[in-house]
Formats: C-alpha cells, sequence, structure tokens
C-alpha cells in the first residue's frame, strides 16, 4: 500500500500589479509550479492581464488579492485615502485597531474590487486574501466575510495566517514578523471556524523580501514537513517599469521566480516527497 505524499500549495500574491508579475505568475502556473494566485482588481493593469490570466482559469485557484495598503482605491475612500492613496500598512494597522476605520467605505471598496474581478472572469472568485494581510483587520474582516457569503456564495476559501507561536518559532524564519502576522490573524481564524469557512490550516512564507538568504533555502524553510492545507505565500515576478513605479519589492521577485521555475526547486520538493497541488 503506497501513502499519498505530503502536499503544498504555492500561492503567488499580487497578479495584476505589473505585466511583469503576470508573466512570471502565468509562467509557473504553467509549469504546474503555482497552484493559487490572489488578483490586485483595482490595479489599472487588471483589465489586460485578466485577459491572458483566462485560458488558466480551472488549472490554479484565482482569488482577490484585496488591497487597502499603498495603492489607488477603485473608488472615493475620503477617510482612509483623502489624497488618493491608501496608507502604508503600518498607519492602516493603527487605524483600524483603533475604531477609526468606516466600515460603510471599507465594504464599498471591497465591493468594487470583486465587482472588477467579476466583470473579467464573469464568476467569482475561488478564495480571498489581502494585500500585506488587511484581510484580518478589525472592520476589513467584518467585510471580507460578508463578501464570502453573499458573492461567493458560501463557497471557496479565505486565507489564514493564523499558525501556533511554537510552530513558528521551530521554522526560524523571521520570526517576530511573522508572529505579529498570524496574531493580527488570531480572531479571523477564530470567527471562521466557527463558521465553518474553508480555510488553509498551516500558513508560510512570511520572511522580509530581502536578499540575505538565497530563496532555495526560504523555500525549504517553508515546504518542510506540510500539514494538511499548508498554503506557502510567494511573490514571483520580473521586474518591469510598471513594477518599479508601483512597489518596493522589484529584485527579489525575480530571485523567487527563477527559484521557483528551475529543477532545483523540482528537487528539493522530490527528495522530501512533496508534491504541489491546489488547496485540497
Amino acid at each position: 500500500m503506497t501513502s499519498t505524499p505530503a502536499s503544498v500549495t504555492l500561492c503567488a500574491d499580487d497578479y495584476g500589479l505589473a505585466p511583469g508579475v503576470g508573466l512570471a505568475i502565468r509562467d509557473l502556473i504553467g509549469r504546474g509550479r503555482l497552484h493559487a494566485t490572489g488578483c490586485m482588481t483595482g490595479s489599472p493593469h487588471w483589465p489586460a492581464e485578466a485577459a491572458l490570466l483566462k485560458p488558466l482559469d480551472g488549472v490554479a485557484d484565482i482569488g482577490i488579492h484585496l488591497t487597502l495598503t499603498d495603492q489607488r482605491p477603485l473608488g472615493p475612500m475620503p477617510r482612509l485615502a483623502p489624497a488618493g492613496r491608501c496608507p502604508s500598512p503600518g498607519r492602516l494597522i493603527v487605524a483600524a485597531h483603533a475604531g477609526r476605520l468606516d466600515p460603510a467605505e471599507i465594504a464599498a471598496e471591497l465591493e468594487r474590487q470583486c465587482d472588477a474581478f467579476e466583470g473579467a472572469f464573469g464568476r467569482p472568485p475561488d478564495f480571498l486574501d489581502g494585500h500585506h494581510h488587511v484581510h484580518q483587520l478589525p472592520v476589513v474582516r467584518d467585510a471580507v466575510l460578508d463578501l464570502w457569503r453573499r458573492r461567493m456564495g458560501g463557497r471557496g476559501w479565505v486565507r489564514s495566517c493564523w499558525e501556533p507561536p511554537a510552530v513558528i518559532l521551530a521554522r526560524g524564519v523571521d520570526g517576530l514578523r511573522a508572529l505579529v502576522i498570524s496574531e493580527l490573524g488570531r480572531r479571523l481564524r477564530r470567527r471562521m471556524e466557527a463558521a465553518g469557512i474553508r480555510h488553509n490550516r498551516s500558513f508560510r512564507g512570511v520572511y522580509d523580501l530581502s536578499d540575505r538568504e538565497p530563496y532555495g533555502d526560504l523555500f525549504r524553510a517553508f515546504t518542510d514537513a506540510p500539514g494538511p492545507a499548508t498554503l506557502v505565500m510567494c511573490h514571483p515576478g520580473l521586474v518591469d517599469a510598471a513594477l518599479c513605479a508601483a512597489d518596493r519589492v522589484t529584485a527579489r521577485r525575480e530571485a523567487e521566480y527563477r527559484f521557483l521555475a528551475s529543477d532545483d526547486c523540482a528537487r528539493s520538493l522530490g527528495e522530501r516527497g512533496i508534491r504541489l497541488a491546489r488547496l485540497p
């Protein structure tokens, strides 16, 4: 009797942010290295990038990477983005926990982002998550769970970033950052479990997006000893002018892409008996 190999779901964030990011993600989906990607439907590049992604619909889970930081919202947000650009992650976290977010304003913007997804794909998303993990924050998480019920019909999954602290520390990768992100998601995880909302059980991939460690070493740590429904976040991409104008993380995306597309990636997984698959 043969045992089923352990599986990991690699999920690429930021699809639609720039053409170079989309090109890398589509290539990795085609190679069978990625099985999920979250789309930034508020990006001006989204309509064109959506058309290029559509032929891969069904090969990987296609979701919405809900965005409330750093980028321009799709509609007016006079409280959160009075100058037409969303705040930094740190400012949004403070505002959310200080009770300074307008629930109606947040809900309206996430609704617009969902409309933009369905306008391009003609169907609801397979999952919801958040750029800079904003979907976990107070007020925002209420709107996200409402979208799951209304717009996804109670189907699909929502990313959970919570994981037991001991597991995070044992991994030995950027423990403090991972602990903070995990703790921000504790309340959302409890609510999803109480409501029976499908979600990943293990969340990995948090690091400072610097080049201090080879990505191959980080990948091994993130994918080692996977349990049921293990999700690993990644940020592959190719650098172009649009990416440089939109985001601070550039060259590291290429390092991730090169490794994930390489034979070294396949060997790393194969020698440990790990396969890549969609979230079960």
